[in-house]
């Protein structure tokens, strides 16, 4: 990741992303399970594609342009095809179909590294090549994401794959904006892993992969389950919490480019992703489980585990005390 985010030759960019790759292979495979190892493959098999149509884009770029610099994407059709690769590589939609299956595979903290740490080096990319990129062709992918975040996220219950809709969705409203305000889009994407980092770490410490077994944090630990919860809201943008400066922020961007409908559209598409984590927040904290648990619970809070989670937690709950600035 280091090395793509530190590149300005399109081969080294590619090599960074090829290593990183390779890497989280075994670890997406560790479970010996069938399910890990047919996660593996799909992850191979469209990292694989996407690197190889990056390569061929920056392949068309440099024959016509005479430049491997990655600022210098000047070439329409690369430059289109390199939003495809990286679209692909995110797990953006309508390249997204990969994303569910590969996390629903995966351990949880795998998860955590699909949905935060593998995104960094294409998010970088393209905002190295945000200079070039069409807006219309940005702004369709990232209101489809929206779509498909929102309306894919409704039934699930796997948190895991409901994680997955939660992060493709997320990674709409990031498209949507990085042609027109980079720097709001890496905001976004900056506070999105600010909050999904320690609601992973909570769900691993707790072992909660279903929303049945989320029901019944509440009489373990209930301190726990107001943590989660308050970031579930958060996630879903709502006002006094961190998760609502990056959507007002692209939002009031959108609008003063005269996007209003776009603006309007978005608003209205997360109203989906809304509703489940609703649902989940109301299983949570508003459903009781039939009775209390008498037996001896499956895990227990170490204190050593959550030193991550405290610090992150706040930051992802009381909203940033720098968005007057931002919106200067």
């Amino acid at each position: 990741t280091l090395t793509v985010t530190s590149a300005n030759h399109w081969v080294t960019a590619w090599l960074g992303l090829e290593l990183n790759m390779i890497s989280i292979l075994p670890v997406i495979a560790k479970q010996k399970h069938p399910r890990s190892t047919e996660a593996a493959t799909k992850y191979f098999l469209t990292q694989a594609t996407a690197s190889a149509l990056m390569l061929f884009a920056s392949t068309i770029n440099a024959w016509q342009t005479g430049s491997w610099n990655i600022m210098q994407l000047n070439n329409k059709l690369s430059c289109i095809l390199m939003i495809a690769a990286l679209t692909m590589k995110m797990g953006a939609a309508p390249a997204h179909f990969w994303m569910p299956e590969v996390m629903q595979g995966a351990t949880l903290a795998t998860a955590l590294l699909i949905t935060t740490w593998q995104k960094i080096a294409p998010i970088t990319l393209l905002y190295m090549i945000s200079n070039h990129t069409e807006p219309i062709i940005t702004l369709s992918i990232g209101l489809l994401s929206i779509l498909v975040g929102g309306w894919g996220g409704f039934n699930q219950t796997q948190l895991r794959k409901m994680m997955a809709y939660s992060s493709i969705a997320h990674l709409g409203w990031t498209m949507t904006i990085i042609s027109i305000m980079p720097n709001i889009a890496l905001t976004n994407i900056i506070i999105y892993m600010t909050m999904s980092t320690p609601f992973f770490m909570l769900l691993t410490t707790t072992a909660s992969k279903t929303l049945q077994t989320m029901t019944t944090t509440w009489t373990h630990t209930p301190t726990t389950t107001i943590i989660l919860m308050l970031l579930l809201l958060s996630m879903a943008g709502l006002p006094p919490l961190t998760g609502f400066t990056p959507k007002l922020l692209i939002l009031d961007s959108l609008v003063t480019h005269k996007l209003t409908l776009t603006a309007a559209t978005m608003a209205l598409l997360s109203l989906l992703s809304l509703t489940f984590y609703l649902r989940t927040t109301y299983l949570l904290t508003s459903t009781a489980p039939p009775t209390t648990t008498q037996s001896t619970t499956t895990w227990r809070l170490k204190p050593h585990q959550n030193q991550i989670t405290a610090f992150l937690a706040p930051l992802a709950l009381f909203n940033i005390t720098i968005l007057p600035a931002l919106l200067m």
